[in-house]
């Protein structure tokens, strides 16, 4: 597998001017040197809006190349990122909207945001721990989806951070006890970090008085043609996985871990989605497409790489790395054209966007085969993802 790393380099202007002055008796060489500055990073905020008379900040990260993350404190949702084409062109590859109230309003694709306390589903949003049974609401049919109304729904506090030429920005939320039915004061921490060399670092922190369950993600849908009315079917994707977790007809894990050689869930080797996303397949038939988990290779804990996405037209190459044991390859199969999209000329259609969300396993806490997403009083729950942009 070979991986690309080219980077956009941040514009340099050198200028060097040598004068030569010759004078009776001697001459004078007189050397006049002006460069202008690098591009510095920076950090901006503005108004994105009120929320029961809260006031609802939006967040501008730049890095020197310019390339450009907004980031609003309700829900912690990435609202625009805009990555650098092989023609030296930023365009905006993150689905999402262009007012707060089109997020408030539900917001059913969880574009772009923080989701906690737990990704993914939990089985009929019921789970056991130390002898108590919890109930969580039931908003995907019968089970429990990101949390209900969870990190997604709320206004974080929000802290700048400027290092050099790495910008970034700390969210802070306390999820108290019983929280959407879940146990445990837990206190989370999700920093957003812009590097110089276009990776977006996010890490993802948090605390608990309370023996509970966590598993936090980010629900960026990415377009990496910049081009929302396109279809994200002619992307490459590889997903360091050799096994996936089939599911049932609610979508829960059935316990088995599955082989993807064979299969149209076999991504080691890159390729379009098309190439396989419609062929007669149990399991796509019950995600419409994909919507799986995947199991990564390597060691859990360890930063390593998950997946990579290719646009060939803009030239645009996604890298992700993470330390979690899984990632959810989602290819927007439910969005229906009824979402405006940014500047509010079209709408999303169907399959305009994919989802990399990497985390541990869905329905872990009902799943002790599973890796744990347990955590206890005196431990803290750590996880790293990186998205990294650059051109080929």
């Amino acid at each position: 597998m070979k991986i690309y790393k080219n980077f956009l380099v941040g514009p340099v202007v050198l200028a060097m001017t040598l004068s030569l002055v010759n004078c009776k008796n001697n001459t004078k060489k007189e050397e006049t040197a002006v460069v202008a500055e690098m591009p510095k990073a920076s950090i901006t905020k503005t108004d994105f809006g009120k929320l029961d008379s809260i006031t609802v900040d939006k967040y501008k990260l730049v890095n020197v190349n310019g390339m450009e993350v907004d980031i609003i404190t309700y829900g912690g949702i990435i609202t625009s990122l805009k990555a650098p084409g092989k023609d030296s062109t930023f365009q905006d590859v993150v689905l999402g909207f262009d007012n707060l109230a089109q997020y408030t309003s539900g917001n059913p694709p969880f574009f772009g945001a923080i989701i906690g306390r737990y990704g993914n589903r939990i089985a009929k949003g019921k789970f056991s721990l130390d002898g108590t049974e919890y109930q969580l609401p039931t908003n995907d049919g019968p089970n429990s989806l990101h949390g209900g109304a969870g990190f997604d729904k709320v206004i974080w506090t929000a802290e700048e951070v400027k290092d050099g030429d790495t910008v970034g920005l700390k969210l802070t939320y306390l999820s108290k006890d019983g929280d959407q039915g879940y146990p445990g004061n837990l206190q989370t921490t999700v920093t957003y970090t812009l590097l110089s060399d276009n990776t977006l670092l996010i890490d993802y922190e948090a605390q608990t008085d309370k023996t509970t369950v966590v598993n936090l993600t980010q629900h960026t849908y990415f377009n990496l043609s910049g081009d929302f009315n396109k279809t994200i079917l002619d992307t490459e994707v590889m997903l360091n996985a050799d096994q996936y977790l089939p599911v049932d007809e609610t979508l829960i894990p059935t316990g088995e871990l599955a082989t993807v050689e064979g299969t149209p869930f076999d991504f080691n080797t890159p390729k379009l989605i098309k190439t396989d996303i419609d062929a007669e397949n149990d399991q796509l038939a019950k995600g419409k497409g994909y919507d799986h988990c995947w199991i990564l290779n390597g060691e859990d804990g360890q930063m390593r790489l998950a997946a990579t996405a290719y646009d060939s037209e803009s030239g645009r190459f996604l890298e992700v790395e993470t330390t979690e044991p899984a990632i959810q390859f989602y290819t927007g199969n439910f969005l229906d054209g009824t979402l405006t999209q940014k500047g509010g000329t079209s709408t999303y259609a169907y399959r305009s966007g994919f989802c990399l969300e990497t985390q541990h396993y869905p329905d872990s806490p009902n799943q002790p085969e599973f890796p744990s997403t347990v955590l206890k009083p005196g431990e803290t729950y750590k996880s790293q993802t990186s998205f990294k942009f650059s051109v080929k």
